[in-house]
C-alpha cells in the first residue's frame, strides 16, 4: 500500500510499504480521510519533543486524525465490524497499569499512540491497523470531513468540560486555531458567550465568517471578567495571560502546547483561588463530539481549507499554503488519491 514516511527533518516521501494485517483485537481499515496538524509539523520539522526522548525515531508514519472504513478483523473481533465507517482514539495504553484499569490509559506510561509514539503507524496511508477497543462507529450523517475531526474535536470537548462554565458563562479562547476554534463552537452550541485571543486579522476575520464574531487581539481585548479561559495557542507567553485574565475561583484550561517552556506564576493561581486544569488528548470526548457532529448542533467543516492527496503532504507540513485554498486552519489528506 502507499503511505506517508517522514525519514529526517524536512525530508519525506510516499513509498510503497506491506499492508498492515489485523492482528488479535486489532481491526484494518481503508483510510477516507486524514487531518494534518501541528504536531505532525513538528515531527516534520523535528521539533517534536518525542524526537529527543526516544519515544518516536525516524522513518516514522504520522496521521492522528482520520476516518475510515473496516476492511479486516483480527481474532477474537467481531466480524459485525467489517464495512464499519469507523474512527478512533489515538491514545492506545497497555491495558495492564493501574492507569488504564482506572481509565486513564492516555496517560499510560507504556502506550503507544497512533502515528505519534511508540511506533505505531499513522493514517496518512491508505490502510491502518486499530485496536479494536478504541474504534467509535459513526453514524451516516457525519461525512469524511467530520469524521476527521472528531478526534481534535474530542480535545475540545474535553477541554470546554474542563472549563466548567457556569450557565451563559463568558469563555475566552486564546488560539484561533483548530481546537481553539472547535471549543468556541461547542462552547457557543453550548450556550457559552465566547470570545476568542488571535494575533492577526486574517485568523479572526475567518473566525468571524463562521460566526464566532467576539474575536481580539490583546491591543482590542475588552476588559471583561472571563469565567474560563481555554489556552488553546502555542505562544509560550500565553500561559500565563491566561492565568492573570480568569476569574477568581474559576477555571484556566491548557490544551496548546508551546515549543518551549511556559512559565505560569503559581502566585496568580493560589492568590486568586484559580483551577488549572491539563488536556493531553481528545480521550473520553469522542462520543460527545460525534453526537454534536451527527445533530447539527456543531459543523466544523469550514475549518478544513483544503483537502490533498499524500504526494501534496511535505509542502503542507513546510507550511505552504495554496492561493486557491480556503481560509481554514486544517488540511485534510484523501490516502486513496495520487498526485499528478
Amino acid at each position: 500500500m502507499r503511505a506517508f514516511v517522514i525519514t529526517g527533518p524536512g525530508r519525506a516521501e510516499v513509498r510503497d510499504v506491506p499492508a498492515p494485517e489485523a492482528r488479535p483485537g486489532e481491526v484494518v481499515v481503508d483510510v477516507e480521510r486524514a487531518g494534518v496538524c501541528g504536531t505532525d509539523m513538528e515531527f516534520f520539522s523535528g521539533a517534536m519533543s518525542y524526537l529527543h526522548t526516544g519515544q518516536a525515531r525516524y522513518p516514522m508514519r504520522i496521521g492522528h486524525e482520520w476516518c475510515g472504513t473496516v476492511a479486516a478483523v483480527g481474532a477474537g473481533v467481531d466480524g459485525c465490524w467489517i464495512g464499519r465507517r469507523v474512527t478512533g482514539d489515538t491514545m492506545l495504553g497497555c491495558g495492564r497499569c493501574r492507569r488504564c484499569a482506572s481509565g486513564r490509559q492516555h496517560v499510560c506510561a507504556d502506550r503507544h499512540e497512533i502515528g505519534i509514539r511508540n511506533g505505531w503507524p499513522g493514517a496518512l496511508a491508505e490502510q491502518l491497523p486499530v485496536p479494536v477497543r478504541a474504534l467509535r462507529v459513526l453514524p451516516d450523517s457525519v461525512d469524511a470531513a467530520l469524521g476527521a475531526l472528531v478526534e481534535p474535536g474530542g480535545n475540545a470537548l474535553r477541554a470546554v468540560g474542563a472549563a466548567a462554565l457556569p450557565p451563559g458563562g463568558r469563555l475566552l479562547v486564546l488560539g484561533p486555531g483548530t481546537i481553539g476554534l472547535l471549543a468556541a463552537q461547542i462552547a457557543a452550541a453550548q450556550g457559552a458567550e465566547v470570545h476568542l485571543l488571535g494575533r492577526d486579522g486574517g485568523s479572526l476575520a475567518f473566525a468571524a465568517s463562521i460566526g464566532l464574531t467576539r474575536a481580539w487581539t490583546v491591543e482590542t481585548l475588552p476588559e471583561l471578567p472571563w469565567d474560563a479561559v481555554i489556552d488553546a495557542s502555542n505562544g509560550a507567553e500565553l500561559p500565563a495571560l491566561a492565568a492573570e485574565l480568569v476569574e477568581p475561583g474559576r477555571r484556566v484550561v491548557y490544551v496548546g502546547l508551546a515549543s518551549g517552556p511556559s512559565l505560569v506564576d503559581s502566585r496568580n493561581l493560589v492568590l486568586k483561588d484559580v483551577t488549572a486544569v491539563g488536556v493531553l488528548s481528545g480521550s473520553g470526548g469522542f462520543a460527545g463530539v460525534v453526537e454534536l457532529f451527527a445533530a447539527g448542533l456543531v459543523d466544523p467543516r469550514p475549518l478544513v481549507a483544503a483537502t490533498v492527496c499524500l504526494e501534496d503532504v511535505p509542502a503542507v507540513l513546510a507550511g505552504e499554503r495554496h492561493p486557491a485554498w480556503g481560509s481554514g486552519p486544517k488540511i485534510h489528506v484523501v490516502p486513496s488519491s495520487k498526485g499528478t
